[in-house]
């Protein structure tokens, strides 16, 4: 009976800490958590004295489902998290580590030296790596570069006017009295396919003659010879501009163009999972662009600093394809190469063991599912190069309008006079006949 008793002791000894335990998990949960934070566009920026962007918005939700209260803190160090030579971490997963913070909630990328120091939920967005350049320095040339002075409306804008030129000449000639007043044989010079090379030849400024002689017609002539100078102007003027010196002609498509050329910089953040990927490489594509970023020392400190350099040319920015992408949306003159390598997640931080891992990835993979994080990255990663579209560099036809407006008027006084003249052509030969049947015996 002894022997029973002290199993039953042991057994409920063992039931009551599993009881205190289970309890402890769920103060856990539901006390108030603190979480560490890194401002960075759009995840977290400041507005007033509130934190908000997709990782507020994603924290937020998370909570609801979990069930727990928090508070949110700036990480001391502005860094994410990375290993010193002695295993010490500092950034946010430092301060996972050492207890500071309960959770870390920022675009963390999921890694193996990270995944052994704390644990990691399921991805919340999928990335890689890419590179940001300028719009000059990632284009290349192609056959019909000689079109990118207009834009598609205003070829089509032109070709309507070319035409409608041609036809306007063509019946000026076919109404006008004085283009009818010449010897039979030239009587049709003004055919509609004659009427078409003329109108051609004046708009590469060579001359297709015979000329209209006939007023109406060389208005008509006038005001087309001023809409092709104009154009022509503008034509070249935008070509050159678009093939100058200070547009580097060098195409970067993906990491072996840049790896291949020596005309422009680039490099990546300074201390960055991005680096460690290029330094951990076999790739011997990836070891030359990592060889040179250490030997130029072409690091960058921030996100900002990569763009900004970017965007003043001659520098190509390594990050990651998710923020690449913000910073396209931004800055209308950037572009994002095609090319995306090592694919990874962000992930959510905890203390390595926390129940809290298990149940913030089912909230994760429950926002997925219901498309909260695909509305989350449309509501952040919102394109602010929409207005900005009309600033391109190719003649838009709004821009042009006025040399259009000259034409039009022009064709349609031309077509005006060639009306009167035909009409006082008409009552002078009429005057006469009549003048002829009064001198006429009976």
């Amino acid at each position: 009976m002894q022997i029973s008793g002290d199993k039953m002791l042991f057994s409920f000894f063992v039931l009551s800490f599993g009881f205190f335990l289970n309890m402890g998990m769920c103060t856990a949960v539901q006390s108030e958590l603190r979480i560490t934070t890194i401002k960075q566009e759009p995840y977290t920026v400041s507005k007033g004295t509130q934190l908000e962007g997709f990782c507020m918005d994603l924290l937020s939700e998370v909570a609801k489902k979990v069930g727990f209260k928090y508070r949110v803190q700036l990480v001391k160090d502005g860094s994410y998290g990375r290993q010193d030579d002695n295993g010490n971490w500092n950034g946010m997963i430092g301060e996972v580590v050492r207890g500071e913070a309960d959770l870390a909630i920022a675009p963390l990328t999921l890694t193996a030296a990270r995944e052994k120091a704390v644990g990691m939920t399921k991805p919340f967005m999928q990335t890689g790596i890419s590179i940001l350049l300028r719009k000059d320095i990632s284009e290349g040339s192609g056959f019909f570069d000689f079109l990118t002075p207009f834009t598609a409306e205003t070829w089509v804008g032109i070709l309507i006017a070319y035409l409608g030129t041609a036809a306007s000449i063509f019946l000026a000639a076919r109404l006008s009295p004085c283009e009818w007043s010449q010897p039979q044989s030239e009587q049709n010079r003004f055919s509609f396919l004659h009427s078409l090379w003329f109108t051609a030849g004046a708009l590469t400024l060579q001359g297709a003659g015979p000329h209209p002689k006939a007023l109406s017609g060389r208005i008509i002539c006038c005001s087309w010879w001023l809409f092709t100078v104009v154009l022509l102007a503008c034509y070249f003027s935008n070509l050159s501009s678009s093939k100058s010196p200070e547009s580097s002609q060098l195409t970067v498509k993906g990491f072996e163009d840049l790896a291949n050329q020596d005309m422009i910089e680039y490099g990546c953040l300074a201390g960055s999972s991005t680096l460690a990927f290029f330094k951990n490489s076999n790739n011997p594509v990836y070891r030359r662009i990592y060889e040179h970023m250490e030997r130029t020392k072409s690091f960058v400190s921030s996100m900002d600093e990569g763009v900004r350099r970017a965007k003043e040319g001659n520098f190509a920015f390594i990050g990651e394809s998710v923020s690449l992408d913000l910073a396209v949306a931004r800055h209308c003159e950037l572009v994002r190469a095609h090319e995306v390598i090592g694919m990874r997640g962000y992930s959510i931080a905890a203390a390595l063991g926390s129940p809290l891992i298990k149940n913030l990835s089912v909230a994760v993979l429950q926002l997925s599912e219901a498309g909260e994080l695909a509305y989350l990255r449309s509501k952040w990663w919102a394109s602010s190069c929409i207005a900005d579209k009309a600033k391109s560099t190719a003649g838009q036809l709004h821009s042009l309008k006025g040399m259009f407006l000259v034409l039009s008027l022009g064709l349609g006084l031309g077509a005006l006079l060639a009306v009167l003249e035909l009409t006082s052509k008409s009552r002078r030969s009429a005057a006469g006949a009549e003048e002829i049947l009064l001198h006429c015996p009976d």
